[in-house]
C-alpha cells in the first residue's frame, strides 16, 4: 500500500486544488510503479509559514520581503 506525503504551506490551497493534488499524486504511481489506485493513501499536510524555513528563514518573512 503506497502512502505519499505531501507537504506545503498553510496558504490557502483550495479544496479542489487538494482533489488534484491527490488525484496527479495517484496517478503517477499507478502510471510510473503500476500501482493500485485503491490502496494509494495520499495525504496532505499544511505547515504554517512560521514553521517553514528556506535558506536560514522563516517563509512569513521571506514572503513579506518579497511584496
Amino acid at each position: 500500500m503506497p502512502y505519499i506525503n505531501i507537504k506545503i504551506t498553510k496558504e490557502g490551497a483550495t479544496k479542489e486544488q487538494k482533489q488534484k493534488l491527490i488525484e496527479g499524486a495517484t496517478k503517477l504511481l499507478v502510471d510510473i510503479l503500476g500501482k493500485n489506485p485503491a490502496t494509494t493513501v495520499v495525504v496532505i499536510e499544511e505547515v504554517d509559514t512560521d514553521n517553514w524555513g528556506i535558506g536560514g528563514k522563516q517563509v512569513t518573512e521571506i514572503r513579506k520581503n518579497n511584496h
